[in-house]
């Protein structure tokens, strides 16, 4: 069965439609420089979750069609069992399909609503049976590869765990329209690498659309990812060191000529080149300056005083106290300005 995307998708929005300051309490959105301050309300009232057959959707926003059923592979795996699980429902045609997989990091994401928690899923979902838990991806952590990356569904966080616990899995199918994660090589279980071909891992399949190359171009101070469309500082310092979080709004919002922001969680993310590590960015890139972790400005659903965070060296989604001088600034324009 073929699948034909549209054009490329270079992120999602964030689904966030609220603001929150750092005590958790929600005020007005405009000038706040935060996610939502930039959202494109239409964008959500939209449908994104089509039927295409009998307990399947196609996600619109992504061209991937996920189970209804989040829960329908059953127990808990480690993560080369998962994996074959899956490969077994691609081979018995499960659900008039053939073309099963472990999603990517990446596409796993795709799945998530920063504007929601318990789970962190878009309003109106179809989805039953939804583990408030962690779910395995097909992407290995490239900085440990006896472990692999993985999403928590009930507030969205994605961390990478070790391969021989047990998680749930979510099958993903059909083309994707988001960039691919950067990871082209395979490990086994106990991280050792191997041949690709046939391990349904991320390194194999690499399934969603190539990056340009180059994938980014120097201008002066500036640097545009001609994936995304979003223009970066090139020193991604733009603080000094750690600040707390509205500090770090305040500074993106000053920075250069005024025409600068905090990144959202999501567009935060697309940087990362999931086959890299200290940092979790592509190996020819031209950024200066490049810290442990970054502010986003996505608040936390699950806890409004809290927001989310990239740890760049490791590629990892996080949050952190919005009050606690945790994190680094990195701003950026683009697309939402």
């Amino acid at each position: 069965m073929q699948d034909n995307p549209s054009h490329p998708l270079a992120f999602l929005a964030t689904g966030q439609i609220l603001c929150h300051n750092a005590e958790g309490r929600e005020i007005p959105c405009p000038g706040s420089g935060q996610d939502a301050a930039f959202v494109d309300l239409p964008t959500f009232a939209r449908q994104r979750f089509l039927p295409c057959g009998e307990g399947l959707v196609t996600d619109s926003a992504t061209g991937l069609i996920w189970p209804t059923d989040a829960g329908a592979v059953g127990f808990p795996l480690p993560w080369a069992e998962a994996l074959v699980r899956v490969d077994t429902l691609a081979r018995t045609g499960w659900l008039g399909r053939a073309d099963w997989r472990l999603p990517n990091r990446r596409e796993l994401r795709s799945l998530i609503s920063y504007g929601a928690a318990r789970p962190a899923l878009p309003s109106g979902h179809p989805f039953v049976n939804v583990f408030l838990g962690w779910y395995w991806s097909s992407t290995t952590a490239a900085l440990a590869p006896g472990y692999a990356w993985y999403v928590h569904l009930e507030g969205g966080r994605m961390f990478y765990g070790k391969k021989d616990q047990d998680c749930l899995c979510w099958p993903v199918a059909g083309a994707s329209r988001l960039p691919r994660t950067g990871q082209y090589r395979c490990y086994d279980a106990g991280g050792a690498e191997i041949s690709c071909p046939g391990t349904g891992q991320d390194g194999a399949l690499l399934a969603g659309t190539p990056w340009p190359q180059p994938r980014f171009s120097l201008h002066e101070d500036t640097v545009r990812d001609r994936l995304t469309g979003l223009v970066w500082a090139r020193h991604a310092d733009a603080s000094g060191g750690p600040v707390p979080w509205e500090t770090a709004l305040a500074v993106a919002a000053t920075y250069g000529n005024g025409h600068w922001r905090l990144p959202n969680i999501n567009e935060l993310e697309s940087l990362v080149d999931a086959g890299q590590h200290h940092p979790a960015l592509p190996a020819d890139h031209p950024f200066a300056a490049v810290g442990e972790a970054y502010w986003s400005s996505t608040t936390s659903a699950f806890e409004n005083n809290w927001a989310h965070a990239l740890y760049l060296q490791k590629g990892a989604v996080g949050v952190g106290v919005k009050s606690a001088r945790e994190f680094l600034v990195w701003p950026v324009s683009g697309p939402q300005d």
